[in-house]
């Protein structure tokens, strides 16, 4: 698509920076999605002509609903809808696992995805299409000890993305997710000293990946999960 309009969510961390890179360079104008103004605005600079920053509680659909009205009311359309806010918590094995950190796993994985998807599908299908990339983790696509939670709310993203595209591809909006393993960020680095980040995947990697999928030399591909595993 020439010069599309692209919403990221959770725009100020790690692959938010780099996905607003890649999307930078190939003349897309950003919708930057995070839970603080101020925050988005310490991490990229003031908005511009073709940047804006956004805040919204991604698990508060109404919030949700006006920062895209918002967007689609300044741009005139959304092009691309990039799925991106998500977390992780392991370490129970499933019988021990808290409602608190089930459902904090869905909410920050499944649901703020759910809101994003409620917001942006109408205003794509009045436009006549439109890309949607989703975060899953490669880690989903089986079970693993003590990572009960985590893998079924990823697990939900993978289903979801199939289901979405089942529903949409006749209204010619692709809809796929990624699967990385870990990510190469300084968090990570921190947390893991001892492993050996460059079987990571660089967050530049997974955001020119993402960038591929909302790209229309994808317009064939609906409801893939494509691993993006690094050298691990």
């Amino acid at each position: 698509m020439a010069d599309p309009t692209v919403v990221i969510t959770g725009a100020s961390g790690n692959l938010g920076r780099a996905l607003a890179a890649a999307f930078g360079a190939r003349n897309a104008t950003l919708v930057l999605v995070d839970r603080h103004v101020e925050k988005l605005d310490a991490t990229f600079g003031a908005q511009d002509a073709r940047r804006m920053h956004v805040a919204a509680d991604l698990l508060n659909a109404a919030a949700v609903e006006a920062a895209v009205k918002a967007a689609a009311t300044r741009f005139g359309r959304i092009d691309v809808l990039c799925n991106i806010a998500g977390g992780f918590r392991a370490g129970s094995p499933v019988h021990e696992t808290s409602d608190n950190d089930w459902n904090f796993l869905f909410d920050i994985n499944a649901r703020t995805m759910l809101h994003a998807a409620r917001a942006v599908v109408p205003r794509m299908l009045e436009r006549g299409g439109g890309k949607i990339v989703n975060v899953g983790a490669f880690a989903a696509q089986h079970g693993a000890a003590n990572m009960g939670a985590y893998v079924a709310a990823k697990s939900a993203v993978i289903r979801l993305t199939e289901t979405m595209a089942a529903e949409l591809r006749d209204r010619n909006i692709n809809v796929n997710c990624v699967l990385p393993t870990t990510l190469d960020t300084p968090e990570n680095r921190k947390a893991m000293p001892d492993a050996d980040p460059k079987k990571w995947v660089a967050p530049e990697d997974l955001a020119n990946v993402i960038a591929f999928l909302a790209s229309d030399a994808a317009r064939a591909i609906h409801g893939a999960a494509i691993p993006v595993t690094g050298l691990s």
